[in-house]
């Protein structure tokens, strides 16, 4: 029996996309195009959700790569992109909050650097989580196993009586393979309640 959810957060709690961080910078189709392949592209940004490299090398390393006239930008998204408004998956919040009523542990697992534990409050639904895994602070990803495993380690949580939810195939396979239930958010939280039921999950159509 199911007693304990656990979500990612990008693309699942929030929409998170390198093209929409853009969004409010205006840049030129060409200069929209250069960040999304240096900054969001290339090696540092996993690094940062790796917890293997510091904010300030990151910006660093991508300002190498791009002209000048986007070292602020390239700078102000890396070591603080989360000060943009969240933009919350319409219906995830109510969801989360509904899971939580009807007595189920509610986790976050997710590929992210070191900021996370300041800006998830500000996320709707963020108070009714009971623990937060960061792939930064433990210098594992998703969809390595060990993180899977640690998590069930650390939360004292039992896997075949865990869902997790991920916008990834390779996350979900990868949390099947250590025994975790799941499912791939496709972005329709309708869609999610249904395999939620499927799965023997208490929650509203």
């Amino acid at each position: 029996m199911i007693d304990t959810i656990v979500f990612d957060m990008g693309q699942v709690l929030i929409r998170w996309t390198g093209a929409l961080l853009l969004e409010q910078y205006g840049l030129s189709e060409e200069d929209h195009a250069l960040l999304l392949r240096e900054l969001f592209g290339d090696v540092e940004w996993p690094m940062l959700d790796h917890g293997t490299i510091s904010f300030e090398a990151a910006a660093e390393a991508v300002c190498r790569r791009v002209p000048e006239h986007l070292h602020g930008i390239v700078r102000e998204l890396v070591t603080g992109w989360w000060q943009q408004p969240m933009r919350p998956i319409p219906g995830m919040a109510d969801l989360v909050r509904e899971l939580k009523d009807n007595g189920y542990g509610i986790y976050l697992l997710s590929n992210a650097n070191l900021a996370l534990r300041s800006y998830f409050p500000r996320i709707p639904g963020s108070e009714c989580f009971d623990g937060l895994m960061v792939s930064a602070e433990e210098k594992l990803v998703k969809p390595n196993p060990d993180i899977f495993r640690a998590l069930l380690e650390r939360f004292g949580l039992e896997a075949e009586r865990c869902f997790f939810v991920d916008d990834s195939p390779s996350n979900v396979e990868g949390a099947m393979g250590v025994g975790l239930n799941g499912c791939v958010f496709k972005g329709s939280v309708s869609e999610l309640r249904r395999k939620l039921r499927a799965a023997g999950v208490r929650c509203a159509e």
